[in-house]
């Protein structure tokens, strides 16, 4: 007889929200940082085709990305450089989530902000 596999139920030790949040904004300014060195102007650029779009109303994350893109806007690797310019502009007070949406891209799974101009 096969012994069965020894399982390991402790539960991993999680960041803290505060330690989260510290990650996320570390990872956004690398990403931010490498999509100027790869296209300069990049954030300028992109902030300036959403503010624009949303000043038709709200409208998805995944909408204003697509309208970026078609704008010539383009990412140098992929668009979750567009990550930290929704943050930037939030945090500017620009922008605000107005809900939420399901995700195109994404096969209409959660997770899809909805943005307007604040």
């Amino acid at each position: 007889m096969t012994q069965q596999p020894a399982f390991d139920f402790t539960v991993p030790t999680l960041p803290t929200t505060t330690e989260a949040r510290a990650q996320r904004d570390r990872g956004m300014a690398r990403t931010a940082q490498a999509a100027e060195d790869a296209v300069p102007d990049f954030g300028a650029r992109a902030a300036a085709v959403i503010l624009r779009a949303l000043a038709a109303g709200p409208q998805s994350g995944e909408q204003l990305t697509l309208a970026c893109r078609r704008a010539g806007v383009l990412p140098p690797r992929d668009d979750r450089a567009f990550g930290p310019v929704y943050m930037r502009l939030a945090r500017a007070g620009h922008i605000v989530k107005a809900g939420t949406v399901p995700r195109l891209r994404g096969h209409h799974t959660a997770g899809g902000n909805l943005w307007r101009l604040a």
